[in-house]
């Protein structure tokens, strides 16, 4: 006998279990069908070592939307984020500049290097709040498709046309900038120390394939810029227990609304009948009918190997094959004997207890970028550190540390390819990076775990390894992700949506793609 339902999600990721979570609460039918034997995609969290528990891609929570917390009451399911408190910036002579939380001690502390950066420091951070206030209703919308004519869209365009008429106009001119500069010329505007401009202007080179004076790089800062903790811009924190436990809340919630959750239950296609989606076939041979089928997977995966470019009008094919993802960064995951002791800073402290990136000077991001551009990985790359034992002590065994270190660039076309050997040597670099700064790492560690774009892709499907399930740039955001037209989740096929990262807003632990990917189909439905 068919198994029947009414709604099926492709993929066990967080933004297909908060889709699931949704229909479910309105009273759908839901059913996840994962791939893996573990939920969360990229957010996930794993023992990789014995007593050694990592966020194993994705690492930090800021972006999750405040009224996915709130509607699916993910608290209540065991969701426990713990803010992050400081940025620290090791720097090369030993010395090092930091970011903290407690606006008089990060006023003092950026002083130490330039009253001028401490005064524009403010200044620049009332107005991206303001910015990200200007922006952060889109996150929550349906995207319009401005070539339309239909009601729905032409009402879209008129709220957003209103929105932005509302904006003050030296809010109007900033957003511009934000829109077309680089994130490196941005801050040049405001800022004269070089550490202090390298490590702001590299939240606009995450999981990109640009520099940081790359153009449009600015947006990105901006766009990382809108994650909220308990209504706080610009508020990062780490899930207790690891990335994991945000999946695991957000499955826990589905279930208690209803849905069915299936994991080691490989998609092989979507079954279209009368050009309409009615269901999926499984890897087993198992078929499962459901009135709306749902994907989480990203664009080309979904288009092209779940459904096949057969079942869709050429110029949309031609649209997804132009979509760009090249993935460029990667993961290496350290279980530690003892904490790193940073040159200035050796004893353990509040500086360890929140994210150290290793990003000296603009130069320093722009020639890590240099050697992406022509095929290879960064000898000196950008490095992204956070250790979670700090926040959490039960991720490592008493009296040692895990180490979570996000680096780019390693780019996903790599000359020669990804081989064992060539994980190996950018993990070494990455190592040898940090150890430049904190000398006794090397010596620490007691396992380690490389992961490059390959990697990526092949342990949780994402495309080139990129993180974000396609490049965040202007020309793949708002109603061109993934292509213009449809942008609203729906698809050229009937009956098949989209709810993953590829989709408006795009990608990190966000939820908001799956959120809206619901509303569509339930507004369509009611």
């Amino acid at each position: 006998m068919v198994k029947k339902c009414d709604a099926i999600v492709i993929g066990g990721g967080h933004n297909g279990l908060v889709c699931a979570a949704y229909l479910a609460r309105a009273g759908k039918r839901a059913l996840v069908l994962e791939r893996r034997e573990v939920l969360g995609g990229a957010a996930l969290s794993e023992e990789v070592f014995p007593g050694f528990t990592f966020s194993v891609f994705s690492y930090v929570v800021s972006l999750l939307r405040p009224e996915i917390i709130r509607d699916l009451d993910l608290p209540r399911h065991g969701l426990h984020i713990l803010p992050l408190e400081s940025t620290l910036t090791p720097l090369p002579d030993g010395g090092h500049i930091a970011q903290w939380n407690d606006h008089d001690q990060n006023r003092h502390e950026l002083a130490r290097h330039s009253l001028r950066d401490a005064e524009a420091y403010d200044e620049l951070g009332r107005l991206l709040h303001q910015m990200a206030r200007a922006v952060r209703p889109l996150l929550g919308m349906l995207p319009p498709d401005p070539a339309s004519l239909r009601v729905r869209d032409l009402a879209s365009l008129a709220r957003l046309g209103g929105h932005l008429r509302g904006l003050a106009p030296e809010h109007f001119h900033a957003l511009h900038k934000l829109l077309t500069m680089s994130s490196a010329d941005y801050l040049d505007e405001w800022f004269e120390t070089e550490a202090l401009k390298a490590t702001k202007s590299a939240s606009g080179i995450i999981g990109t394939m640009l520099g940081p004076r790359s153009p449009g790089t600015a947006y990105v800062l901006l766009h990382h810029y809108m994650g909220e903790l308990d209504g706080v811009f610009r508020a990062w924190g780490f899930a207790k227990g690891g990335n994991g436990s945000v999946s695991a809340a957000i499955a826990a919630a589905a279930r208690r609304f209803g849905a069915e959750i299936r994991t080691g239950a490989p998609v092989a296609n979507v079954i279209v009948k009368g050009h309409r989606a009615v269901g999926v076939a499984l890897e087993s041979g198992e078929e499962i009918q459901a009135k709306v089928v749902v994907s989480g997977a990203d664009p080309r995966r979904t288009f092209l190997d779940l459904l096949g470019p057969g079942q869709l009008p050429d110029d949309f094919v031609a649209a997804i094959r132009r979509f760009r993802f090249r993935g460029a960064s990667g993961k290496v995951n350290l279980a530690l004997a003892e904490l790193p002791r940073f040159a200035g800073l050796p004893d353990a402290g509040p500086h360890l207890r929140g994210a150290i990136s290793i990003s000296p000077s603009v130069d320093y991001l722009e020639r890590a970028y240099d050697e992406a551009k022509y095929g290879e990985f960064s000898r000196r790359p950008y490095l992204d550190i956070v250790i979670p034992s700090l926040l959490d002590p039960a991720m490592a065994p008493p009296g040692k540390h895990v180490m979570s270190i996000f680096a780019q660039y390693a780019p996903y076309a790599l000359n020669g390819g990804w081989t064992d050997a060539r994980r190996e040597a950018f993990g070494d670099a990455v190592i040898d990076t940090i150890t430049e700064y904190a000398p006794n790492l090397k010596g620490a560690i007691l396992h380690r775990q490389v992961i490059t774009p390959a990697d990526i892709e092949r342990t949780v499907g994402l495309t080139e390894g990129n993180i974000f399930q396609g490049e965040l740039t202007l020309q793949q955001m708002f109603f061109f992700r993934p292509v213009p037209a449809w942008a609203r989740y729906a698809t050229p096929v009937p009956g098949l949506y989209q709810c993953g990262a590829g989709t408006h807003p795009g990608g990190g632990v966000m939820g908001a793609s799956g959120r809206l990917a619901a509303q569509a189909i339930l507004g369509e439905k009611a």
